[in-house]
C-alpha cells in the first residue's frame, strides 16, 4: 500500500487528483504494476490509475486477465475501475478511502453485488484510511 501511496503523491505533484493503484503476485511480492491518476495529463477520462496499472501488468505478463493477483488502490474503485479489476479477474482488491460520491465497489453502483457481474474479486476497505482520506481532503482543499 505505500508504493499506491507514492504513486498518489506523485499524481497529486503533476495536477492529478491523488489516487495510486500498484498491482501486486501476492504468491511472490512482485510488483508487476503501479500507476497515479493520468487523467489531465493525458487527456483522457480512463486513464484512472487502476486502469494504468491493470494495463501495465497486462503488457509486462502478456496476458489479457491477471488471475491470482492482487490490486492496492488508494481510493475505492469507481464504477469504471470496477468493470476493469472483474474483467482482468484479479483476486483481491485493498483500497485506503470509502469514496461515498464516486465509489463503485462499496457505494453507488455497488459492481461486484450485481447479478450481471462475470467476477467479484475478494475487497477489503478502509486501509490506512486516515492517510488516504487526509491526502484527498488536503488537494482539493489547496484547489479550492
Amino acid at each position: 500500500m505505500d508504493i499506491a501511496f507514492q504513486e498518489a503523491e506523485a499524481a497529486a505533484s503533476r495536477g492529478e487528483v491523488p489516487v495510486g493503484a500498484v498491482v501486486v503476485d501476492p504468491a511472490t511480492g512482485a510488483v508487476l504494476a503501479r500507476a497515479g491518476n493520468r487523467t489531465e495529463e493525458l487527456k483522457d477520462p480512463t486513464a484512472h490509475a487502476e486502469v494504468l496499472a491493470i494495463r501495465d501488468a497486462c503488457a509486462a505478463l502478456g496476458e489479457p486477465r491477471l488471475p491470482g493477483l492482487d490490486l492496492y488502490v488508494t481510493l475505492e474503485p469507481c464504477a469504471l475501475c470496477a468493470a476493469a479489476i472483474s474483467f482482468a479477474r484479479l483476486r483481491r482488491v485493498y483500497f485506503g478511502a470509502y469514496d461515498p460520491k464516486g465509489g463503485g465497489v462499496e457505494h453507488g453502483p455497488r459492481f461486484y453485488r450485481q447479478p450481471t457481474c462475470h467476477h467479484a474479486p475478494d475487497v477489503y476497505g478502509g486501509i490506512d484510511e486516515t492517510r488516504a482520506g487526509e491526502m484527498l481532503r488536503g488537494f482539493f482543499r489547496e484547489r479550492r
